[in-house]
């Protein structure tokens, strides 16, 4: 059951009806004392009471943005959380959540309780009983006295920090302070901030900017020079992050965390709690930004059972996930809904939604993304080389592919021996003749990401080095060249993947016109239908072209798919492929190979 599949989103009525229309399903599996949500038989790499209580936690990310707002709806559930909380906290009951150590989990659900000490200390904390305010403020402060990662965990601790001065209780000005210099040091340029720093994803959006802007709303009057500066930073940072997202309001699936799903439009929600605007983005551009994504994550079907959020991306799926998603993980996409912060007056509820101007092509050096778009805005591709995580599931998918798409997502690997189970999507798989698995990008030796290209060298296995460069020809729409010269001490296979197309839908003609010819002199692979087009043309160096069918679940967004893909066998020496790729959102597989793209393919 999807609750929210038929709200139209359009006023603040609709997000408070979508906010609780999902939270009240949830209420059926808080645990007797009501501190711990039990979701489900799936687990993380911390136990079932701490995944218990993270999820308990998360949905306060739409609970405090309520009280702010004073909305009437949130009451009945506010008092269920607010008991899970004085049970939670107290360490002679049965539910609580235990002292903390470094590096614990429960220091991530802390932050949104210090943004409800900074914002409604009323409801958040005077309504406490005088034993129960004495507990929270202990549990709290266990985040002062312990280790945790130097990423942007550091905000969790600013929170609770600023959360104490908020209700006049005893903060660690110290920590608070070193903290924030620690999250300066973050901090690259451009508006862009890294977690680690081999990475530039989404953690710079829900993270860094969200928690800045949430100090910043708090902490104007006290810390007034930090807090124009992150709002500079997000004003920055707007017209490049509004890039992300296409017309449709699809956000570009790229990183880890995928299963927080909506909470790729936070940014903009924190944009409008702190009142940031600047002269090309104002309240209804962010307003659209913000509840396009919304309405695009509605209409899909992530929802499990009785309307409970399921682990996975465009449906319920674990094979994407990393060891940190708990049942109650993606609750983290309620940080969407802080705009019911706001009143109903307000410029970000009276304004109309708006169409956001953005360049058709936008070379994000910060980020190492090469960002192109098609004329009528149906979908974003970047092409990115650089990033890279490397503690966590699936890195190299959601890092390493040489495109990735708002329309066909990615893929990730089930198992490493077949292409099937492989779905090697947007990448050069290749392993070496006789051997057993396949290998594909996972680090770049040498990269760089100029305004017409991305150019890379990297080595995916003993006895190979590649150097690549990816060519957008924008001009033709959605259409990109790729270019590997291959340094062999050993005869390889290789196999090249364009995009993978959704195969089939209940009620939909199946996308069953697949090609391993086209009307070219080239080998290809084409894969078109009410989905999608997907077309992959060999123009130099392959010998021939398939159309694989990708295991089940391992595409992001669409569980069955069709992979055009072209195939090579690699002597030993130096070998130069050549492809042109295209995509589309419609059924329209191109006549032919424009002949700016296959001049161009000829002359790099």
């Amino acid at each position: 059951m999807n609750p929210v599949q038929n709200n139209p989103l359009k006023t603040r009525q609709d997000m408070i009806d979508a906010a609780i229309s999902m939270i009240r399903p949830l209420t059926a599996y808080l645990t007797p004392g009501k501190a711990r949500l039990m979701l489900s038989a799936t687990t993380a790499h911390y136990d079932e009471a701490v995944a218990g209580m993270e999820g308990f936690s998360r949905v306060l990310w739409a609970l405090v943005p309520m009280l702010m707002g004073r909305v009437p709806e949130v009451e009945p559930y506010w008092a269920l959380w607010k008991e899970g909380i004085i049970h939670g906290t107290d360490p002679r009951h049965e539910e609580y959540w235990g002292d903390i150590g470094s590096f614990d989990q429960r220091m991530v659900e802390m932050a949104v309780m210090g943004m409800g000490l900074c914002f409604v200390p009323d409801r958040f904390y005077d309504e406490l009983p005088a034993e129960a305010q004495e507990n929270l403020y202990r549990w709290l402060n266990q985040i002062n006295q312990h280790d945790m990662p130097k990423n942007n965990w550091k905000f969790f601790r600013v929170l609770v920090n600023i959360g104490f001065l908020s209700i006049g209780r005893e903060a660690d000005e110290a920590r608070l302070a070193a903290d924030l210099d620690e999250l300066e040091s973050h901090y690259t340029g451009d508006g862009w901030y890294f977690d680690k720093p081999t990475q530039r994803d989404y953690y710079t959006l829900w993270g860094f900017h969200y928690y800045g802007l949430v100090y910043a709303r708090a902490m104007m009057k006290r810390d007034p020079e930090r807090c124009e500066r992150f709002l500079a930073r997000t004003r920055l940072m707007m017209p490049r992050f509004a890039c992300w997202f296409d017309g449709q309001g699809r956000a570009l699936p790229y990183g880890r965390s995928q299963t927080y799903r909506f909470a790729q439009g936070s940014f903009w929600s924190a944009c409008a709690l702190a009142e940031v605007t600047t002269e090309d983005i104002g309240w209804g551009e962010i307003k659209g930004l913000l509840l396009r994504n919304m309405r695009y994550w509605f209409s899909r079907p992530i929802f499990d059972r009785d309307g409970v959020l399921s682990v996975g991306y465009g449906y319920p799926n674990l094979v994407i996930s990393e060891g940190y998603n708990a049942p109650g993980s993606p609750y983290w996409s309620f940080k969407a809904f802080v705009p019911l912060a706001l009143p109903e007056e307000h410029p970000f509820w009276q304004t109309e939604e708006k169409p956001c101007p953005v360049p058709n092509v936008l070379c994000e050096t910060q980020a190492l993304q090469l960002l192109t778009r098609d004329a009528d805005n149906t979908q974003v591709i970047s092409y990115t080389a650089g990033n890279h995580a490397y503690e966590h599931m699936h890195e190299d998918e959601k890092y390493e592919k040489f495109a990735y798409s708002t329309h066909f997502g990615f893929s990730v690997v089930k198992e490493a021996g077949t292409l099937n189970k492989g779905a090697y999507d947007s990448m050069l798989a290749v392993k070496r003749t006789g051997r057993d698995l396949w290998h594909a990008r996972s680090g770049c030796e040498r990269y760089a990401v100029e305004p017409d290209r991305v150019t890379f060298t990297w080595s995916p296995c003993e006895g190979l080095r590649i150097d690549t460069v990816i060519l957008p020809v924008p001009a033709c729409g959605l259409w990109h060249i790729r270019k590997h010269v291959l340094h062999a001490e050993h005869a390889f296979e290789a196999a090249e993947g364009a995009f993978a197309v959704c195969r089939d839908k209940p009620g939909k003609r199946p996308c069953d016109r697949v090609r391993t010819t086209c009307e070219t002199t080239e080998s290809c692979a084409a894969a078109h239908g009410p989905f999608g087009t997907s077309v992959i043309y060999g123009l130099r160096g392959y010998a021939e072209a398939t159309v694989i069918s990708p295991e089940a679940n391992t595409n992001l967004i669409e569980p069955r798919t069709v992979l055009p893909t072209l195939l090579a066998q690699i002597a030993p020496g130096e070998t130069t492929l050549i492809c042109a790729v295209y995509a589309a959102t419609g059924d329209d597989i191109p006549d032919a190979i424009p002949e700016e793209v296959r001049n161009l393919a000829e002359s790099c």
